[in-house]
Protein backbone atom coordinates (compact mmCIF):
# COMPACT_ATOMS: atom_id res chain seq x y z
CA UNK A 1 0.00 0.00 0.00
CA UNK A 2 1.04 3.62 -0.32
CA UNK A 3 3.11 5.55 2.19
CA UNK A 4 0.04 6.59 4.18
CA UNK A 5 -3.76 6.68 4.24
CA UNK A 6 -6.00 9.69 4.84
CA UNK A 7 -6.84 9.95 8.53
CA UNK A 8 -10.59 10.23 7.93
CA UNK A 9 -10.53 7.10 5.80
CA UNK A 10 -8.48 5.17 8.40
CA UNK A 11 -10.76 6.24 11.28
CA UNK A 12 -13.77 4.99 9.31
CA UNK A 13 -12.04 1.76 8.24
CA UNK A 14 -11.10 0.75 11.80
CA UNK A 15 -14.63 1.51 13.01
CA UNK A 16 -13.91 4.50 15.24
CA UNK A 17 -16.63 6.37 13.33
CA UNK A 18 -19.71 4.89 11.63
CA UNK A 19 -19.32 6.96 8.48
CA UNK A 20 -16.45 8.66 6.74
CA UNK A 21 -18.44 11.90 6.84
CA UNK A 22 -18.50 11.72 10.64
CA UNK A 23 -14.73 11.17 10.68
CA UNK A 24 -14.21 14.16 8.37
CA UNK A 25 -16.51 16.33 10.50
CA UNK A 26 -14.62 15.36 13.68
CA UNK A 27 -11.36 16.43 12.00
CA UNK A 28 -12.90 19.75 10.93
CA UNK A 29 -14.10 20.43 14.47
CA UNK A 30 -10.64 19.74 15.93
CA UNK A 31 -11.58 16.52 17.74
CA UNK A 32 -8.78 14.47 16.12
CA UNK A 33 -5.11 15.04 16.96
CA UNK A 34 -1.80 13.37 16.25
CA UNK A 35 0.92 14.32 18.66
CA UNK A 36 -0.39 17.58 20.03
CA UNK A 37 -1.53 19.04 16.71
CA UNK A 38 -5.07 19.22 15.44
CA UNK A 39 -5.14 17.69 11.99
CA UNK A 40 -7.14 18.00 8.80
CA UNK A 41 -9.07 15.08 7.32
CA UNK A 42 -6.69 14.91 4.37
CA UNK A 43 -3.57 14.34 6.48
CA UNK A 44 -1.96 10.95 5.99
CA UNK A 45 -1.56 8.67 8.97
CA UNK A 46 1.48 6.38 9.29
CA UNK A 47 2.23 3.19 11.19
CA UNK A 48 3.32 3.82 14.78
CA UNK A 49 1.52 7.15 15.24
CA UNK A 50 -0.83 7.75 18.16
CA UNK A 51 -4.19 9.16 17.06
CA UNK A 52 -6.30 10.86 19.73
CA UNK A 53 -10.05 11.20 19.16
CA UNK A 54 -12.17 13.37 21.45
CA UNK A 55 -15.52 11.70 22.02
CA UNK A 56 -17.17 13.44 24.89
CA UNK A 57 -16.48 13.10 27.80
CA UNK A 58 -13.13 11.37 27.13
CA UNK A 59 -10.27 11.39 24.65
CA UNK A 60 -9.55 7.94 23.26
CA UNK A 61 -6.06 7.14 21.99
CA UNK A 62 -5.25 4.61 19.28
CA UNK A 63 -1.87 3.37 18.06
CA UNK A 64 -1.74 2.75 14.30
CA UNK A 65 -0.53 -0.83 13.78
CA UNK A 66 -1.26 -1.11 10.05
CA UNK A 67 -2.83 0.95 7.29
CA UNK A 68 -6.07 0.26 5.49
CA UNK A 69 -8.56 2.21 3.46
CA UNK A 70 -11.24 -0.47 3.38
CA UNK A 71 -13.77 -0.99 6.14
CA UNK A 72 -13.41 -4.29 7.95
CA UNK A 73 -15.23 -6.56 10.35
CA UNK A 74 -14.94 -5.71 14.04
CA UNK A 75 -12.82 -8.79 14.76
CA UNK A 76 -10.08 -7.59 12.40
CA UNK A 77 -9.75 -4.11 13.91
CA UNK A 78 -7.20 -5.30 16.51
CA UNK A 79 -4.74 -6.01 13.68
CA UNK A 80 -4.87 -2.37 12.54
CA UNK A 81 -5.43 -0.28 15.69
CA UNK A 82 -4.55 -0.71 19.36
CA UNK A 83 -6.50 1.14 22.04
CA UNK A 84 -3.93 2.89 24.25
CA UNK A 85 -6.35 5.13 26.13
CA UNK A 86 -4.93 6.04 29.58
CA UNK A 87 -6.71 4.46 32.58
CA UNK A 88 -7.64 7.93 33.91
CA UNK A 89 -9.84 8.51 30.85
CA UNK A 90 -11.56 5.14 31.32
CA UNK A 91 -12.20 5.97 35.00
CA UNK A 92 -13.77 9.27 33.93
CA UNK A 93 -16.15 7.39 31.65
CA UNK A 94 -17.06 4.93 34.43
CA UNK A 95 -17.64 7.82 36.83
CA UNK A 96 -20.03 9.44 34.37
CA UNK A 97 -21.94 6.16 33.96
CA UNK A 98 -22.35 5.98 37.74
CA UNK A 99 -23.77 9.52 37.84
CA UNK A 100 -26.77 8.63 35.66
CA UNK A 101 -29.01 9.17 38.68
CA UNK A 102 -29.44 12.83 37.70
CA UNK A 103 -30.97 11.94 34.33
CA UNK A 104 -34.76 12.13 34.10
CA UNK A 105 -36.65 9.04 33.06
CA UNK A 106 -37.67 8.94 29.42
CA UNK A 107 -41.26 10.00 28.86
CA UNK A 108 -41.66 12.00 32.07
CA UNK A 109 -41.76 15.29 30.17
CA UNK A 110 -40.30 18.59 31.18
CA UNK A 111 -39.73 19.37 34.86
CA UNK A 112 -42.37 21.46 36.59
CA UNK A 113 -41.46 24.72 38.33
CA UNK A 114 -41.31 22.86 41.64
CA UNK A 115 -39.06 20.17 40.12
CA UNK A 116 -36.77 22.90 38.75
CA UNK A 117 -36.55 24.63 42.16
CA UNK A 118 -35.79 21.30 43.84
CA UNK A 119 -33.05 20.59 41.30
CA UNK A 120 -31.59 24.08 41.74
CA UNK A 121 -31.56 23.68 45.53
CA UNK A 122 -29.94 20.26 45.25
CA UNK A 123 -27.16 21.37 42.92
CA UNK A 124 -26.43 24.64 44.74
CA UNK A 125 -23.21 24.43 46.78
Amino acid sequence: MAEGVRIDKWLWAVRIFKTRSQATEACKKGHVTIGDSVIKASREVHVGEIVKVRKSPITKSFKVLALTGKRMGAKLVTDFAEDVTPPEEIELLEMQKNMRWSVREKGTGRPTKKDRRDLDDFFEW
